[in-house]
């Protein structure tokens, strides 16, 4: 349990770096395309027919940032109650809440768009958390002695 539960802390540290190298791929996508003679109003976006290869990014994005972490971090909880790391539940826990506050900003910021500033600081916050979370379970692995094999 002390293996998995390093792996899906390290996974959510992982995740966040793909959520910030996603939003920033499909922004410069779409300044591209815009520069390019694209045009961007409502119209367009709710018709489908934004078309760059980018766009993708923004999905990515939505997903992980609304399923897969989520999900990875719920799942983090659960089996640090069965480790015995100390305080893996507390890491745990900050991790969870940083994600629910993450996701929160990210939805809220549609329509307040300051948010977004805290959503990003949130981001590397929800990162350290979840590296120290993992730096605990890595330790825990690494000094837990072997036991002996008796025959």
């Amino acid at each position: 349990m002390k293996l998995a539960y390093k792996i899906l802390a390290y996974f959510i540290a992982v995740e966040v770096a793909v959520q910030a190298s996603m939003v920033v791929l499909g922004d410069a996508g779409l300044f591209k395309y815009i520069e390019q003679g694209g045009v961007l109003d409502k119209a367009a976006a709710e018709s489908g027919a934004i078309q760059f290869p980018e766009f993708f990014a923004f999905i990515v994005h939505g997903i992980n940032g609304m399923m897969v972490i989520p999900a990875v971090a719920l799942i983090l909880l659960i089996v640090s109650f069965f480790t015995k790391i100390p305080r893996a539940v507390g890491a745990a826990g900050l991790v969870l809440g940083l994600v629910v506050l993450q996701v929160a900003l990210g939805l809220l910021g549609h329509s307040i768009p300051a948010l977004g500033a805290l959503h990003g600081v949130n981001a590397l916050l929800l990162f350290s958390a979840a590296v120290y979370a993992a730096r605990r379970g890595r330790a825990a692995v690494v000094s837990t002695p072997a036991q002996p094999v008796r025959v």
